[in-house]
């Protein structure tokens, strides 16, 4: 007798896990510069080539450091919650706390993030609300920052970050 769950449990963990594998063998391929294919010989060619790009250091300087701050930020936000709705919350709020965390995960990752990119835009709610309450040069000192400011709160790297804590805090 075999035991079918056992067998669909390696088969689940064999798969995410051989792509991973995969995609790292990739990485060692080249490509050839005049046809543009794969040469699928092992080479450090890529991550020479990666490495050496000065401006390449400055983009993976900032996406460890967003993707650091984000990580902090959703444990800072998640693990109190988590605590209270386990310790302290009765079954409905439970369920309201359990309701609120997975119902953004019904809709798709690309409408999550256009819909903040349209909240926090310079003629987005935030934006609307900021003015009606008089606290628009408030917004404009923050975005004048130069580490997080931009344009405007959908472009710059506080809306970034906004998002990105709204996109994987129900995944901590």
């Amino acid at each position: 007798i075999v035991d079918h769950r056992a067998t669909l449990s390696h088969q689940l963990a064999g798969g995410p896990s051989s792509a991973l594998f995969a995609l790292l063998a990739q990485s060692f391929f080249s490509i050839d510069e005049f046809s543009g294919v794969v040469v699928r010989e092992f080479s450090f060619a890529t991550y020479r080539e990666f490495l050496g790009n000065p401006s390449n250091h400055d983009i993976v300087l900032r996406t460890v450091t967003m993707a650091a701050c984000v990580t902090v930020a959703c444990a800072v936000i998640a693990f109190p919650i988590a605590y209270y709705s386990v310790r302290f919350a009765g079954p409905r709020l439970k369920a309201l706390i359990y309701l609120g965390v997975m119902l953004p995960l019904w809709s798709s990752y690309l409408v999550r993030v256009y819909s903040w990119k349209l909240i926090l835009a310079r003629e987005g709610i935030v934006n609307w609300f900021a003015n009606a309450l008089g606290l628009g040069g408030v917004l404009e000192a923050v975005l004048e920052l130069p580490v997080v400011g931009g344009p405007s709160l959908s472009t710059s790297h506080l809306g970034t970050f906004i998002v990105f804590v709204y996109i994987w805090l129900p995944f901590m």
